[in-house]
């Protein structure tokens, strides 16, 4: 196995006048790339940082991701993504905990920031350490096993955790998102996902292949297909919130996506009703993966032509990992026992950062367990049932609040769908639904409860169904329940 900067020059040297990046009017070639982000790499060697030292990027999304990758990757820096989204309290949380060298990063970012730290700005500051370093070059002895990343959780139950990513990992990651998404050095790879997450992985897919990736900065659904038919993207990643904002808009024109080969659809589930209303606009372009920042992407996946058929599976065990269901005591369950869903191999992470209690809770004998539950059918493909922490005990029985969600989103007005457990004196919890029209169809409360009869039993039906205009959801487009159970909660007191 090699690194991922062994790599990257492999590509470089192939294709020294290809275009590697493009964000807006700024176009750089491969050659180009190696050295600027060569000059990087001299100028935090210069700083004093040293193999295995962390910097951080706080930015949104701009070319000067991928040049920060590989000059973590070229000096065997650990490089610390900082979601440009959060507060500024939180990124204060991450640098102490990271020990960071220097952030690099826009200024309006930075800033606010109350603590005491160096710093490299996007704009003046960073072109003129371009200049200065430009031809310059750091020979650093790297390898599989050696840090590339420290990626921080998004902290629902607590302070955010510090998931400690290999060259091996995301290399893994890469090559299993390249087979399920059929890249070649012809595709063009496109971001509109945070770079600081999901979309980051696809990223160093290109560094497989020599591919063009065009960088967005941020997503509208009209002007977003606009540039897509305009760069000829061919590969994408995109969470289900920005498929179904695409598709359900009214002016939504599929003949625009001529050149999409394949949208990698992760970061959180998708209703199957909605996938199929996405697959009957787009046709066979989606890939489904199942993963976490502890097992990057693709602990399973789907291919393309096989989903349409499969709508309420998320695919088969990737290629560089191996994974089992487990129930409470440990052991594997049958197929079509529900159980957490736990998995090894060379795809997961070598533990948390400055956390061995965490570490040692959820890696047990080299398995990490996930904190969800599913279960795995006879041909193997898995079933996303959900959180562990969000199962709903009602009556001493058990409901999975995806299961509701699936039957709610089924109605043609309905946009999305959340459903929560609230302490009930009697039950211990009961099921609330809230749901957000899509404006194209009327839907009332009675027609929802029916359609929960026609296909759930009557302890699953929601006891209370309110309508909203959104539902709280994180930087990265995931619905946020223990917000939402929250708001609830102090609403009604």
């Amino acid at each position: 196995m090699e690194t991922l900067g062994l790599q990257a020059k492999k590509v470089m040297k192939a294709y020294p006048n290809r275009t590697a990046v493009k964000f807006e009017d700024v176009s750089i070639t491969y050659q180009d790339l190696y050295y600027r982000s060569m000059a990087i790499a001299s100028y935090l060697e210069d700083k004093g940082l040293k193999k295995g030292d962390r910097f951080a990027v706080l930015m949104s999304n701009r070319h000067e991701h991928v040049e920060l990758d590989l000059a973590a990757a070229f000096g065997g820096f650990i490089k610390v993504p900082l979601n440009y989204k959060l507060h500024p309290r939180e990124h204060e949380y991450m640098i102490d905990d990271a020990q960071l060298g220097i952030v690099i990063g826009e200024e309006d970012l930075i800033n606010p920031i109350e603590l005491d730290f160096d710093r490299l700005l996007i704009g003046t500051d960073y072109d003129t350490v371009i200049n200065r370093y430009y031809g310059d070059a750091v020979e650093e002895d790297v390898h599989e096993d050696d840090l590339f990343a420290i990626m921080y959780t998004s902290g629902t139950t607590g302070n955010p955790k510090g998931v400690m990513l290999s060259h091996r990992n995301m290399l893994t990651g890469a090559l299993s998102l390249s087979e399920v998404c059929e890249v070649t050095n012809r595709d063009v790879i496109g971001h509109v996902a945070p770079l600081t997450h999901g979309s980051n992985f696809l990223s160093h897919v290109a560094w497989l292949h020599g591919n063009t990736q065009v960088v967005y900065n941020n997503f509208e659904p009209e002007e977003f297909i606009d540039d897509i038919e305009k760069d000829q993207v061919s590969v994408i990643f995109m969470v289900p919130t920005m498929v179904n904002l695409m598709i359900q808009n009214p002016n939504f024109d599929p003949e625009k996506l001529k050149s999409i080969k394949s949208i990698n659809m992760a970061g959180s589930p998708i209703a199957a009703s909605k996938l199929q209303l996405a697959l009957s606009k787009l046709g066979t372009k989606f890939v489904e993966t199942y993963g976490q920042v502890e097992a990057p992407m693709c602990i399973t996946v789907m291919p393309r032509n096989q989903l349409s058929s499969r709508l309420e599976s998320c695919g088969y065990t990737g290629p560089f990992v191996d994974m089992k269901i487990i129930n409470s005591d440990g052991l594997e369950v049958e197929n079509g026992e529900v159980g957490e869903i736990v998995c090894k191999g060379s795809l997961v992470m070598k533990g948390y950062w400055n956390n061995e209690e965490a570490t040692n809770k959820t890696l047990q004998n080299g398995w990490l367990h996930t904190g969800d539950l599913g279960w795995v059918d006879e041909q193997g493909y898995l079933h996303i049932v959900d959180r562990i922490k969000d199962v709903i005990i009602s009556g001493g029985l058990n409901i999975y609040p995806r299961e509701v969600e699936e039957v709610l989103n089924k109605h043609e007005g309905v946009k999305e769908t959340c459903v929560i457990g609230i302490p009930d004196d009697k039950w211990g919890e009961s099921v609330v639904a809230y749901v957000v029209p899509n404006g194209t169809t009327e839907v009332v409360e009675e027609d929802l409860i029916a359609l929960c009869k026609e296909y759930l039993a009557s302890l699953k039906k929601p006891k209370q169904i309110h309508f909203v205009d959104q539902l709280p959801k994180s930087s990265y487009g995931k619905i946020l329940k223990r917000e939402l159970r929250k708001q609830h909660l102090e609403g009604v007191q």
